[in-house]
């Protein structure tokens, strides 16, 4: 796709690889080229599932700071709102997608995970919002995302202190869904969405968008939400097709189009 970022794709899984050594440090050119690299997975009929990965050693250790440090206000406005964008275009993508997380995930690196939908780590993996220590508050993400998903204490835990989470802490909190032996991240990420790229495509993005826009709404907004993604999907290919094969096969049989 660009110079720090691959968009590959096989057997309906597409990775999208952070490259920009030594740590994938999150610049402007970087998060561009993240940007298109997550509306053309949210675009390609092809992708039914999807793969962050920053490469066997570092997921991604934050900003580049050098970029940041004399940074003006104005300047620091239009790039944060950069940033939240990018973020926003992972969170939407119609997919289900993972973030396969060695090394370091901090600041904006671990902001791109929270954006995922899961988040598989390897047993030395390290996590955190460390941008307190740089007198600073997270600002892609992280105050949100964090407390949404761990609740307010833990959050606020982990973006007082700046401190940095083992992964088997990150684990326990439900910050991370799965940890992996360091050299298998990658493969544990793909066995954890291979079922997904087999799935019905339109079910999924509707049980992906009935959950996440429920949760910015009241019960029963959300409950609207559910009722009108469920009743779209019987003009489908896959709901015949799911429903035929249930009465004659009996359950979990199917094969699906994504149509």
């Amino acid at each position: 796709m660009g110079e720090f970022i691959k968009l590959g794709v096989a057997d309906g899984i597409g990775t999208i690889l952070l490259n920009r050594p030594p740590v994938n440090a999150l610049n402007d050119q970087l998060t561009a080229e993240l940007a298109e690299a997550a509306r053309t997975a949210s675009d390609m009929d092809e992708i039914r599932a999807v793969i962050i990965y920053g490469g066997e050693k570092c997921f991604a250790a934050g900003a580049d700071i050098k970029d940041m440090a004399e940074a003006s206000y104005p300047a620091m406005a239009i790039r944060s709102g950069q940033l939240q964008a990018t973020m926003g275009l992972i969170a939407g993508i119609p997919k289900p997608v993972v973030a396969a997380i060695t090394g370091y995930a901090l600041g904006g690196g671990l902001e791109v995970a929270l954006a995922a939908d899961f988040r598989v780590a390897g047993e030395g993996a390290r996590l955190g919002q460390p941008e307190i220590l740089l007198g600073v508050i997270p600002g892609a993400g992280g105050t949100q995302r964090l407390s949404r998903l761990v609740g307010p204490a833990k959050a606020k835990d982990v973006v007082f202190t700046g401190r940095t989470l083992k992964a088997a802490e990150a684990h326990a909190i439900g910050l991370v869904d799965l940890v992996a032996p360091d050299d298998s991240v990658y493969q544990a990420a793909l066995d954890m969405v291979k079922p997904y790229a087999a799935g019905p495509a339109l079910a999924l993005r509707a049980a992906k968008q009935a959950i996440d826009h429920g949760l910015d709404v009241d019960l029963a907004t959300g409950l609207e939400i559910e009722r009108v993604q469920f009743a779209a999907l019987f003009g489908t290919e896959d709901q015949r097709a799911g429903m035929r094969s249930f009465l004659e096969n009996g359950p979990g049989k199917a094969t699906f189009t994504g149509r």
